[in-house]
């Protein structure tokens, strides 16, 4: 199985792999891969930047997600959401609730 993953500025460490079942037939017209997320996820993510190009068939495997859960969500949805660490997520809440105590007393 092919796919797609891009990153998102907006979310450290977060990325989303995008199926694409008909690789290398499916490159002829310009798509909008990001289309099968559901809206609001969409509109959460932001602007998405591609990364890069995966044949899962001939990855071992991957960083922090398990190979055979992404395949199944990409046959399953069209497309896979790799969470950021927790660690991460803790520090971007910190972030965010510093950043409004920071603004509350400006």
């Amino acid at each position: 199985m092919h796919c797609d993953v891009y990153k998102f500025p907006k979310h450290e460490e977060m990325y989303v792999y995008i199926a694409r079942p008909d690789y290398p037939d499916d490159t002829e017209e310009l798509k909008d891969w990001l289309a099968v997320l559901p809206k609001d996820l969409r509109q959460n993510l932001g602007e998405g930047r591609f990364l890069m190009h995966l044949d899962l068939d001939e990855t071992k495997k991957l960083a922090r997600v398990d190979k055979d859960d992404v395949i199944a969500k990409l046959s399953e949805q069209g497309y896979f959401v790799q969470a950021p660490p927790a660690d991460v997520l803790t520090r971007q809440a910190n972030n965010r609730v510093k950043a409004m105590q920071d603004k509350k007393y400006d």
